[in-house]
């Protein structure tokens, strides 16, 4: 079992102290400094449309956050396996990125534009689920600055601090609503509609699912799990969904559905 020292109790004595305020996140992190080795910290919410907000955000190089307002904010995220937690209403809790990742997650072109520049090695996250259709995260990483993941002793103490954190983090945050209900099928239709619009391309709506799951990390037999379709099938789609929008890459489908990455 975990034992907090004294000077981690005063920690968390603070960031009690200052539930309610705009120094909680601040103060939240600190605490679990203590706690943990931590290279980067992000705390954020998740709306069921709109962009998320970003409460806290530090980190010891500058890569981990520099394009998060540009390119993760302005849609991508729709793409990242921790906003799938907020899709899916995940219960609240602790998730390692690697762990609820896509199988082909780290081969496909959202890693590799966005996250691998991060430098990110090793990424977990707080989870909290709110009634009133807002998910918030506390997300804590490792980067370029140490080189390595999470210890198995660091992922333990998370584990065994999760209850406390996501209910610090539930009664912070309880205030939030969001109005709406954000499915796959709302961006799914979103996507159609620009691409007919904006680029002439009239992509069916199974054309339009395998897409978006080969943007997020899904493998030909993973993307068959998910649609109930045999992998041979799938590749039937992606070979229309290729030559409908005039590409032959996962980097050229990538570069022209993101441009339509709202909801």
């Amino acid at each position: 079992m975990f034992t907090l020292t004294n000077t981690t109790h005063e920690h968390l004595a603070v960031a009690i102290e200052a539930l309610g305020t705009p120094s909680f996140s601040e103060l939240l992190y600190a605490w679990l400094c203590r706690c943990l080795e931590i290279d980067n910290g992000t705390i954020l919410a998740y709306y069921q449309t709109g962009k998320p907000d970003v409460f806290f955000s530090h980190s010891r190089v500058r890569e981990v956050h520099e394009h998060m307002e540009g390119d993760y904010l302005s849609g991508i995220y729709l793409l990242d396996p921790f906003h799938d937690l907020h899709v899916n209403k995940s219960a609240p809790g602790l998730y390692r990125l690697r762990d609820c990742a896509p199988d082909s997650f780290r081969r496909n072109e959202y890693h590799a534009k966005y996250y691998s520049g991060t430098t990110m090695t090793d990424e977990a996250c707080f989870h909290v689920a709110l009634p009133t259709g807002v998910s918030v995260q506390v997300c804590l990483g490792r980067d370029k600055s140490s080189g390595s993941s999470f210890s198995a002793r660091d992922l333990n103490t998370a584990r065994n601090l999760s209850s406390i954190v996501c209910s610090l983090m539930t009664v912070q945050w309880k205030h939030l609503t969001s109005s709406g209900d954000y499915t796959d099928e709302t961006l799914l239709h979103h996507l159609q509609a620009q691409l007919k619009e904006h680029r002439g391309i009239s992509l069916s709506k199974r054309q339009c699912e395998v897409a978006l799951l080969i943007l997020r990390g899904h493998s030909t037999i993973s993307i068959g799990l998910c649609l109930e379709i045999s992998p041979q099938t799938v590749k039937v789609f992606r070979k229309q969904l290729y030559r409908k929008c005039s590409i032959s890459s996962q980097a050229e489908l990538f570069s022209l559905m993101t441009s339509y990455l709202r909801v």
